[in-house]
């Protein structure tokens, strides 16, 4: 014996009859929680993030910047107090 059974409804229709739970609730909150997550995940590796994250220490403003590489080239410059130029050689014999 055959027996064919069609059955024309909507998903809605068919977990309500078969007494199934209503997760969409459930389902949009997760996927909410979800996309704050990964706009929190974008926004910390933007450039400036990783920048302030990889290297602390640089400088954070351009003032800051200016100073630290006028700094530099006052060490490496002779004369300037900062490099103490050449001296006597020392030979060891």
């Amino acid at each position: 014996m055959k027996v064919n059974l069609e059955v024309d409804c909507t998903p809605e229709e068919a977990r309500r009859f078969l007494g199934l739970p209503d997760l969409q609730p459930m389902q949009e909150a997760v996927m909410a929680k979800l996309q704050q997550q990964m706009l929190e995940a974008i926004a910390a590796a933007s450039p400036e993030a990783l920048l302030k994250a990889w290297m602390p220490m640089a400088p954070q403003s351009s003032d800051q910047l200016r100073d630290a590489v006028a700094g530099l080239f006052r060490m490496f410059t002779p004369g300037s107090g900062g490099w103490p130029g050449p001296g006597p050689r020392q030979d060891k014999d």
